[in-house]
């Protein structure tokens, strides 16, 4: 199955060649291109991508805002961040409204492909380095500095069963239903009821905002 892809970027060489690029891949289609956040919306209402690959930094609506109003408006439709350097406060914000995760522009078009089909699949994509980033601004923004403990989880989490934060756990690692299910020897649809009962115990909106709180909260050290 082909999956169809909605480019958003101000740059009109940057959208265009990486729908150039994108395009000469087997298994994705660019059927649409935008230039900020707004546009973005209306292009998905009416050509319903399966994945909207978004620019974070955009004069008008930028990437973050643009994540919100189309998660609001099309919920079925994945969002994949996108930009040429790491930006932690923006990736936060972006992957708290919804997006499944967050690439560098200039990574090799191969990873970029591989990245569309993990969130395709229902995965989170958080490339190790820009996570330890993250958690680093996260122990900051929460009045941590880095060289201390990681903020306490919510008494929610004691609400878990050890099988649930198995779970969580590989969430926040970025696997999808599928990977967890052979990491843990259990099924597809086992996971579905841990992750469905994760987000409900923990009272987060999605998968994603799970596997944000396992790399906020350093659930995904335990290995």
């Amino acid at each position: 199955m082909t999956i169809k892809l909605l480019v958003v970027d101000d740059q009109i060489l940057m959208r265009d060649g990486l729908a150039t690029l994108l395009n000469l891949q087997e298994g994705v289609e660019v059927i649409g291109t935008a230039s900020d956040g707004a546009e973005a919306l209306q292009k998905a209402k009416k050509l319903q991508p399966d994945i909207v690959l978004m620019d974070i930094r955009m004069p008008g609506t930028n990437g973050v805002e643009g994540t919100r109003l189309i998660r609001a408006a099309l919920p079925h439709i994945k969002i994949l961040m996108l930009t040429t350097f790491k930006d932690s406060e923006l990736i936060i914000e972006a992957l708290q409204e919804g997006a499944s995760g967050y690439l560098l522009k200039d990574m090799p078009t191969d990873t970029i492909v591989q990245a569309i089909k993990t969130v395709e699949a229902g995965g989170v994509v958080l490339p190790e380095d820009v996570t330890e980033k993250m958690l680093k601004e996260l122990k900051q923004t929460s009045g941590h500095t880095p060289n201390v403990s990681l903020p306490q989880p919510p008494d929610e989490v004691n609400e878990l069963t050890e099988r649930e934060r198995d779970v969580l756990r590989l969430l926040g690692e970025g696997l999808n239903n599928k990977e967890i299910a052979n990491e843990l020897f259990i099924t597809e649809g086992t996971v579905k009821n841990h992750v469905s009962h994760i987000i409900s115990k923990l009272y987060l909106r999605d998968r994603t905002q799970a596997a944000l709180f396992a790399v906020k909260y350093g659930m995904t050290q335990d290995r």
